[in-house]
């Protein structure tokens, strides 16, 4: 019961929520994705490592579907994206902490750089 109430929210969340705020969710996602991935190889959980870290990927395959080509940052953000998955695939192949922490490192820049890039929107707007 509890458990559906959940479930609800989190979808009441995600529809209700602006292209912003689903940015926001998918980086703090792509985060929680690779804390599971890491935690997994260092409990020695192969499958549930790679389960986190497809996770990871199709989050990145969403962010870069979701760019607006009309824009000339979206270039360099496709790049970083592109680089990121390329990292958390070799990440999920060689079971790599270390590559997991450049990628969570570059996630939580993005993140923190776009809530404050809400923030400001918000007092503007």
């Amino acid at each position: 019961m509890l458990q559906n109430a959940a479930q609800t929210y989190q979808s009441n969340q995600v529809t209700t929520a602006t292209p912003a705020d689903l940015t926001l969710m998918l980086y703090n996602g792509a985060l929680k994705f690779i804390k599971q991935a890491k935690s997994a190889i260092e409990e020695k959980n192969v499958a549930k490592a790679h389960e986190a870290s497809l996770k990871v990927q199709n989050i990145l395959y969403e962010l870069m579907s979701t760019l607006n080509n009309d824009y000339s940052i979206s270039k360099e953000f496709i790049k970083l994206y592109e680089y990121m998955l390329q990292r958390t695939i070799e990440a999920n192949m060689r079971k790599d902490l270390d590559i997991l922490n450049e990628v969570e490192d570059l996630f939580v820049q993005f993140r923190d750089t776009w809530k404050e890039a809400m923030q400001l929107a918000k007092k503007q707007g």
